[in-house]
């Protein structure tokens, strides 16, 4: 797959990097108005439907309000950190998309060329360096702003984003075990059989709870907790700046949603069942409609997420990530290495395989349920004691409901020393 990619004319590459451009900031529009209108329908509202069609307008509406706002520049902020951290959290979100497959080969304006920008033999490991580095854009936000909360805010997000990214990232090797690649075009193509979220069930559980904490979405946007850190990061930023944050958001969503659909959703090609009754389904330009649906649902479950549940404390996020989710994804990359092992040696076929990857993915999913050790050994508190207005002689005088119970309890006396 390899020698498909460095032989397009310029014109070509230049296209497909603005067509890549062009897709992203509308799919983020559209991501927009998406979650507004899903959230406004579990919550039995309208959501947006005056501008456009539909309301789909509404986005492009707040897009040109928020590049129209005041310029607002905190007296604290050290100027240059503060104009630059946008630019850093936004720009790697664009280059993550140089290696994601959207389609196969087809015919471009009269060349044929494959729907992608590049690949790389390590394309997977380019995508996770790239996406590391808009953090810096988040932490340097935070302590270019003057603020304590923005400061909080950066910090979280730099402890949240290393500790998931161990998660996701021993999550991919398995990937790279059963494809024997870290090409994204070969980890499609070794996926024409079976997609790899079947037999690397345990996995996919992981990376899709890992990249929901890597880009600070609900339960899991402890760096914008609004009941603690004010807006987080971002909380001195306002304008255009304040959108590139907005943007940057949006944008990751969308990356490690196409990251999950390659690596384990077959990518680019149809889902089951109609690749069999319509050859031409896998041709073309299709595939970019079946890999725009796959990216769509992860988008859908990101917004049902947050409808749905509330936010974690920081304390249960971290401890949640450090000795749960990366203990199992390493045992789990353990016992597939010896799997695999047996799949090469033909001590193990296909079907002993899928149950395997099934029973280890129901085990994770009831581990999740379990109570800590911590929850067990903790005992109750116990309940304090009833105050006593009246003890000692205080002249205080009672509530109408302590009015009310000393009415029907037994005349006693009262102290008379103080008393008013």
């Amino acid at each position: 797959m390899m020698e498909l990619f460095g032989n397009d004319p310029w014109w070509v590459v230049a296209l497909k990097a603005l067509l890549i451009f062009v897709f992203l900031v509308l799919y983020t529009l559209f991501n927009i108005w998406f979650e507004r209108r899903v959230v406004a329908r579990m919550q039995h509202r309208i959501g947006p439907n005056v501008n456009g069609p539909f309301g789909l307008l509404q986005s492009l509406a707040d897009g040109v309000k928020l590049g129209l706002k005041e310029e607002i520049f905190p007296k604290a902020a050290d100027k240059v950190v503060y104009y630059v951290a946008p630019i850093i959290a936004v720009v790697p979100s664009f280059l993550a998309w140089a290696v994601i497959p959207f389609g196969p080969v087809v015919n471009f304006f009269g060349e044929e060329t494959p729907l992608q920008l590049t690949d790389l033999p390590v394309a997977v490991l380019y995508i996770l360096a790239v996406t590391s580095v808009g953090v810096y854009g988040i932490v340097l936000a935070g302590w270019s702003s003057g603020s304590i909360y923005a400061l909080l805010g950066g910090l979280r997000s730099s402890a949240q984003v290393i500790s998931y990214e161990v998660a996701m990232g021993l999550s991919l090797v398995a990937v790279f075990i059963y494809a024997g690649s870290m090409s994204t075009s070969e980890i499609v193509a070794a996926q024409e059989d079976i997609w790899f979220f079947i037999p690397l069930l345990p996995s996919f559980i992981i990376y899709v709870i890992a990249m929901v904490g890597e880009t600070n979405r609900a339960p899991f946007d402890l760096p914008e907790a609004e009941g603690e850190l004010v807006g987080g990061f971002h909380t001195e930023y306002s304008s255009f700046k304040f959108a590139m944050f907005f943007l940057a958001e949006y944008i990751n969503m969308v990356t490690v949603a196409a990251l999950a659909t390659t690596m384990f959703l077959g990518g680019w090609r149809a889902p089951f069942g109609i690749a069999q009754i319509w050859e031409g389904a896998n041709e073309g330009y299709w595939p970019v409609l079946w890999f725009f649906l796959k990216t769509l649902g992860f988008i859908f479950m990101y917004i049902w997420l947050r409808g749905t549940l509330p936010r974690m404390r920081y304390d249960q996020f971290m401890h949640f990530g450090w000795k749960w989710l990366i203990p199992i994804a390493l045992g789990w990359i353990v016992a597939l290495a010896f799997i695999r092992k047996l799949q090469v040696e033909d001590m193990l076929d296909q079907n002993a395989m899928l149950i395997a990857a099934a029973v280890a993915g129901a085990l994770l999913i009831v581990t999740f349920f379990l109570p800590s050790r911590d929850d067990e050994d903790e005992e109750p508190e116990p309940e304090p004691a009833e105050f006593d207005a009246f003890a000692g002689g205080y002249p205080v005088p009672p509530l109408p409901s302590q009015r009310a119970t000393a009415s029907s309890a037994p005349t006693t006396s009262q102290p008379t020393d103080g008393g008013v």
